[in-house]
């Protein structure tokens, strides 16, 4: 019998996180690892875990690899997790794409439909925008409203915006790779400790996505949603819901809105939330949500030995 935690929050990240060789050793410890990776190969059609381990990187960092890769990972560590406790969180998010991967372990979209739908998301993104079109810059030290107006004051007759508001002083901006690049000096001009191009071929979250966002929600139409079992917070709205329709809607806009992660984490603390537990490769998100609420407990699993932590903490 499963123990609901009404104080605890799941969150899986999103692309960025992924390296090559990520969960060998959980896959090594835990059977489940490698059984989900297969039920993921033969939904694609290709051999996602020997990509995953072996690479190469480049291959891996396609955003249509890419996806798959991070949302079967974090599915693995989840179901790893529920194998091992009864200790269930009451809270789910994820950053970008692991919203999705929030949306499969909360038992909204079935694991395979969830795998093939980022696959495809990932496909309609790039064919969006052409590499070399495109670009995406982390903005360090500015305050939101100020990268903001730097953004509209760049654009010109270009898109570039503030697209992921990740942390208190860090902003990720989005667009057009001449607009980026002016609001990057801009941002320095207005005081930024740093203004750093991002490794990614995509603009994520921004207008120049929206024609991808269109045909994404002609998928999202065709695909089962059920209601989470966990109160499930959304990037674009910072909101739970019960709705289908609303579910897919929101999925559809945050490939073109903004991700208000800051918002979200906060919101959950607000609601009682006092543990946030990073599901999936990586500590990004560990990183950033200790900077969004210092008083709250922050951890994350990736690997035995940070799996055995939480397990440790949270059945103590």
């Amino acid at each position: 019998m499963s123990e609901q935690n009404y104080n605890l929050a799941f969150v899986f990240p999103g692309q960025g996180s992924q390296s090559v060789g990520m969960l060998s050793g959980m896959a090594e410890a835990f059977p489940l690892v490698g059984e989900t990776f297969e039920q993921a190969s033969d939904a694609l059609g290709f051999d996602l875990w020997k990509l995953v381990q072996e690479g190469p990187v480049e291959d891996l960092n396609q955003t249509h690899n890419t996806q798959p890769a991070m949302l079967a990972a974090g599915v693995a560590m989840w179901r790893v997790w529920c194998e091992q406790t009864n200790v269930r969180p009451d809270w789910m998010a994820g950053h970008s794409l692991g919203e999705y991967t929030a949306l499969v372990c909360s038992s909204a979209i079935s694991f395979e439909e969830g795998i093939k739908l980022v696959a495809e998301r990932g496909r309609l993104m790039q064919e969006a925008v052409p590499a070399g079109v495109g670009a995406m810059a982390a903005i360090i030290g500015l305050e939101n409203h100020v990268v903001v107006k730097v953004c509209a004051d760049s654009a010109e007759d270009e898109i570039v915006s503030a697209v992921n508001f990740n942390a208190p002083g860090q902003v990720v901006i989005a667009g057009n790779v001449a607009a980026v690049e002016r609001a990057m000096v801009a941002a320095k001009e207005a005081g930024a400790k740093r203004a750093l191009p991002l490794p990614v071929s995509v603009p994520s979250h921004c207008a120049l996505m929206e024609s991808a966002a269109e045909k994404l929600d002609m998928k999202l139409q065709q695909i089962n949603i059920e209601i989470p079992k966990m109160t499930l917070i959304h990037n674009v709205d910072v909101a739970s819901h019960n709705a289908s329709e609303v579910i897919r809607n929101a999925l559809k806009e945050q490939l073109f809105k903004p991700v208000r992660w800051v918002d979200a984490i906060r919101y959950m603390h607000d609601q009682g939330v006092t543990h946030f537990v990073e599901c999936g490769p990586g500590k990004v998100l560990m990183g950033l949500n200790k900077r969004i609420v210092k008083e709250a407990d922050h951890m994350t699993m990736y690997d035995p030995a940070t799996l055995e932590k939480v397990l440790e903490q949270l059945n103590g």
